[in-house]
């Protein structure tokens, strides 16, 4: 079995504040304890098979709230009598065999509901330390399927015998996650190549997930406090439904391999089209450190990581039109001096030119022109704040502002924990004095999954502690600034640049 990454990031406890509860535990082990709960560890052949029916799944979220809230009764019935020390030891305990309940019930169960586990991964506010940690499994590993399904698999999409496809083909996966698995092998003509393999049973068990509609609403209201779930859960639905054809994965990961071919620091693996179908998707084997062995780099290092994991997520959206929208530490493969090879373009978001200028417009009054008024009728027109909010600019400046603050002033900063975890709790926490706000504000469709850089990018930047001139770099990518390269970085890529086509 492939190892779960422990060291995968997760938003900085530090700013966890004491509702470290049994609510919290409670709404994840409730919201997102949908799975397969398996009888033992060996799992024969037939208990391999994903549980695709939607009312087996809606089951297992009634389970899983069972095992949790069973959990808490015991949990509170040793706490009667008990001294303040063993109540807190009591606590502790509950915590973490809830979370491991939790970890367990997502890894195994596979699809929608555990990519949204991952989704929650990156949240820390009212999360325990102990799911923080169980979720944080999720980003990186799953259980994987035999390789007698894989082999099936592989045969049916690909028409051959794995023998006829591949010289080699090793039997243990190198990764597996909520909807495939990847395993290392060779192509006839010598390749080393990586084969990602769709779980047998997975569609349905997505389409299952994303039929519930009650289900989702209930989750996503849990997870967004405030927040309409229609739009949320639209964009869910349609995103994690492309995630399911491997062809449309091998599109997108084209358009972003051709885009940054020779690229001095970006990498993105090329597609073995004749070895890729829709449930299997071959490409060439990259190779690096995971990110947990980069914040064991030096400062410089991790700084130079920073600045490309920056460049690749703006510059895509502003020279692509496009944002990969998964951004946790198993999708990237790193290498000193600033190399990172990108890996998973299933969850994709594509934007029309209007939309990009919408992004450029909110930018341009927030930051360029201080313009908080036009702000305001910006977010309004597009539905992000309600027309009726009795609050006044400056609190509007002051709640919005927070996300465009690394590239507010011409100076340099340090992106930390506690910045990313302030742009989680501007989400969920309605205790702030942001609440007002909050309340009317909403996420339309198209900046769903854009968001991932506020609650999975910047996360992953405050745990490398990264320190750049964020502004001047903004600069250089925003396609109304055209700003001159501010990096030796910069200065590389703009050489490189004059080498492709017009």
């Amino acid at each position: 079995m492939a190892r779960r990454n422990r060291d995968a990031a997760s938003i900085d406890a530090s700013c966890c504040n004491g509702r470290k509860s049994a609510r919290a535990i409670l709404v994840v082990g409730g919201a997102l304890g949908v799975g397969t709960l398996l009888a033992n560890r060996s799992r024969r052949r037939e208990q391999e098979l994903i549980r695709t029916s939607r009312a087996h799944r809606t089951a297992q979220l009634a389970s899983m709230g069972a095992r949790t809230g069973a959990n808490l009764a015991t949990m509170k019935a040793k706490s009667v009598f008990a001294s303040d020390e063993r109540k807190e030891e009591l606590r502790a305990e509950f915590e973490l065999q809830s979370a491991e309940q939790v970890a367990e019930a997502l890894g195994n169960m596979r699809g929608a509901m555990m990519k949204l586990g991952q989704m929650a991964s990156y949240l820390d506010q009212g999360l325990p330390e102990p799911v923080r940690n169980a979720l944080a499994q999720l980003q990186s590993d799953a259980p994987p399927m035999s390789f007698e399904l894989a082999r099936g698999v592989v045969e049916s999409e690909l028409g051959k015998p794995l023998s006829e496809l591949f010289s080699s083909f090793e039997e243990t996966p190198l990764a597996a996650a909520s909807i495939g698995q990847v395993h290392r092998a060779v192509a006839l003509d010598g390749r080393d190549v990586a084969v990602k393999v769709q779980y047998p049973g997975v569609g349905d068990a997505v389409a299952a997930d994303l039929e519930n509609s009650d289900l989702l609403f209930q989750m996503v209201g849990m997870l967004f406090p405030g927040l309409d779930p229609k739009p949320l859960v639209e964009e869910i639905r349609d995103r994690v439904t492309e995630e399911l054809d491997y062809r449309l994965e091998a599109s997108n990961q084209r358009i972003f391999a051709d885009a940054y071919r020779g690229h001095p620091y970006i990498h993105v693996p090329d597609v073995i089209d004749q070895l890729s179908a829709g449930r299997v998707l071959t490409t060439e084997l990259a190779q690096g450190s995971k990110f947990a062995e980069v914040l064991e780099w030096s400062q410089e290092e991790r700084n130079l990581a920073a600045e490309t994991l920056y460049r690749f997520a703006f510059g895509s959206i502003y020279q692509l039109h496009i944002f990969n929208g998964d951004p946790h530490p198993g999708n990237y493969l790193f290498r000193p001096g600033g190399q990172i090879t990108f890996l998973d373009f299933g969850l994709c978001k594509h934007f029309e030119a209007d939309e990009i200028k919408t992004f450029e417009d909110m930018i341009v009054a927030m930051v360029i022109d201080k313009d908080y008024a036009r702000y305001r009728s910006l977010v309004e027109k597009i539905g992000v704040l309600g027309s009726g909010v009795k609050v006044d600019d400056e609190a509007i400046k002051d709640y919005f502002g927070h996300f465009y603050e690394f590239v507010h002033e011409d100076k340099e900063m340090e992106m930390t924990p506690e910045y990313a975890s302030e742009s989680v709790r501007r989400f969920f926490d309605l205790s702030s004095p942001h609440a007002e706000i909050m309340k009317s504000a909403n996420l339309p469709a198209f900046m769903v999954i854009i968001q991932r850089i506020n609650l999975g990018l910047f996360a992953l930047f405050g745990d490398l502690h990264a320190r750049g001139n964020w502004r001047r770099i903004a600069e250089e990518l925003w396609p109304f600034t055209n700003g001159a390269p501010s990096t030796p970085m910069g200065e590389e890529i703009a050489k490189w640049r004059t080498t492709q086509p017009a």
